[in-house]
């Protein structure tokens, strides 16, 4: 029997561990939900005797060997920063590792001992990124095919909710970990744009925004998503001078989220004493300067200090949070960041009479050398939509390319060993042919561009 172990159980893993479930049933496999709390494991298991639930801390080495020993393919769903120590014990025990985070060097330092030991260390491969890098290989692989060059790539990723379901001032929902919603931005991004690097420092991120026009949606708003130019030479096209990879959200997002970062709100680092104690305004009233005194009310003093419209949108919106509420937050935190973190989980949350969708849009610009240096844009779209009550988009969108990796691996359909994103077409292409099944479809416009 065939062991599949998942590492963690939040907001994403629902649909990933109950498509695993049903193939188990199917394959004779058998699949271990591992995660800090036991209940919240428990709860994706439901009434399946295909798979057992499990408490598990990734940080205790002698629990994570001995799990990760006994699988053939470990599904990593933890947050980010423990990506690394679980590769590093799959490659020791020479076991395949699929997971959702964003590949960084010290993964990619594995891949020689991944390639010895014969297993493959997958990342990326959720939605953005994920579906996006496998998309877009496939279109970068179909204009090379017809002798085209990449002259231009801009690719966009976004959860929200869905346009009929908008239901509060920020027209945006908690469908994955609030956490990443408020540290967004943290280490800034850099981007190519028409020959020129454009590196933006973390505070400015959501100031440095512009507009979409998203094909069935309407006009969003961007801003520029972490490291772009590493996706140049990993897609392979030096020659393109344009290359930018960001984050769609409903306009209005980032004006406000850019004043909240100029407060200082999300910030992990800092440790604050007693700060269950606390009301909302006293650790708002924490990132205000003597300077702007204390005479008024704090509603007053941070549009002065920010230098905003005291009774303008950014303003409510702050207000509707609970910003400057007198209520306690009686709730067992240490850093203005896990405040934060728990205001948008409890007030962005998507309501059973809710649904999310997530929006992926690439827009290439391809010349063809061998046709007279024809031009032309593609524009593609994918939209998919959540249940209400059910399955989210998100979790649906991040699970299913992962699960379907392990299937591949499973049944032995995935001969590929070491470090990799999904542009390899063994990956992207049995991918995307069954997520296309599975209601991940991409419409494409092609339009002729005149040359000057």
């Amino acid at each position: 029997m065939k062991q599949i172990l998942v590492l963690g159980a939040g907001k994403s893993s629902p649909y990933l561990i109950s498509y695993l479930l049903e193939q188990a049933e199917q394959n004779d496999w058998f699949v271990t939900i591992a995660d800090m709390d036991l209940e919240l494991a428990k709860s994706r298991l439901g009434e399946s005797t295909r798979g057992s639930a499990i408490r598990f801390d990734v940080n205790d080495s002698e629990m994570r060997a001995s799990h990760i020993k006994k699988s053939d393919v470990v599904v990593n769903m933890l947050a980010p920063r423990f990506q690394h120590l679980v590769g590093l014990t799959c490659v020791r025990m020479g076991k395949h590792m699929v997971s959702v985070s964003y590949e960084d060097i010290r993964m990619r330092d594995l891949a020689p001992d991944a390639e010895r030991k014969g297993v493959l260390m997958l990342t990326e491969i959720g939605l953005d990124p994920g579906i996006d890098h496998m998309s877009a290989a496939q279109m970068i692989h179909k204009i090379r095919e017809k002798g085209g060059m990449i002259k231009s790539f801009e690719s966009y990723g976004g959860g929200l909710p869905a346009p009929d379901t908008l239901s509060n001032p920020f027209k945006y929902v908690i469908s994955w970990n609030p956490r990443n919603v408020v540290m967004a931005g943290e280490n800034g991004a850099q981007y190519l744009e028409k020959g020129k690097i454009k590196i933006i420092p973390w505070h400015n991120v959501f100031q440095s925004t512009w507009q979409l026009e998203v094909p069935g949606i309407g006009m969003m708003e961007a801003y520029p998503n972490r490291d772009s130019l590493s996706y140049r030479e990993r897609y392979g096209f030096k020659e393109a001078d344009t290359v930018i990879r960001g984050t769609i959200r409903y306009p209005g997002w980032c004006e406000t989220w850019a004043q909240i970062q100029r407060l200082g709100l999300p910030n992990e680092k800092m440790r604050i004493p007693n700060l269950k104690e606390k009301t909302f305004a006293e650790l708002t009233e924490m990132f205000l300067p003597l300077s702007i005194g204390t005479q008024t009310s704090i509603d007053k003093r941070v549009p002065r200090f920010l230098n905003i419209n005291p009774t303008g949108q950014i303003m409510e919106k702050m207000r509707w949070l609970g910003l400057f509420s007198e209520e306690k937050i009686g709730i067992d935190v240490e850093t203005s960041a896990q405040v934060l973190t728990h205001i948008l989980a409890d007030k962005l949350r998507l309501r059973d009479d809710a649904r999310d969708m997530v929006i992926l849009l690439h827009r290439l610009i391809a010349e063809y050398p061998d046709e007279g240096n024809r031009k032309e844009e593609i524009v593609s779209t994918m939209l998919h939509y959540g249940e209400k009550a059910g399955f989210t988009s998100m979790a649906k969108s991040v699970g299913l390319p992962a699960a379907l990796v392990v299937k591949l691996l499973l049944q032995d359909r995935l001969p590929l060993v070491g470090c990799h994103i999904p542009t390899h077409p063994m990956i992207y292409n049995p991918l995307m042919d069954e997520l296309e099944q599975e209601g991940f479809k991409f419409n494409e416009q092609v339009k002729e561009i005149p040359n000057e």
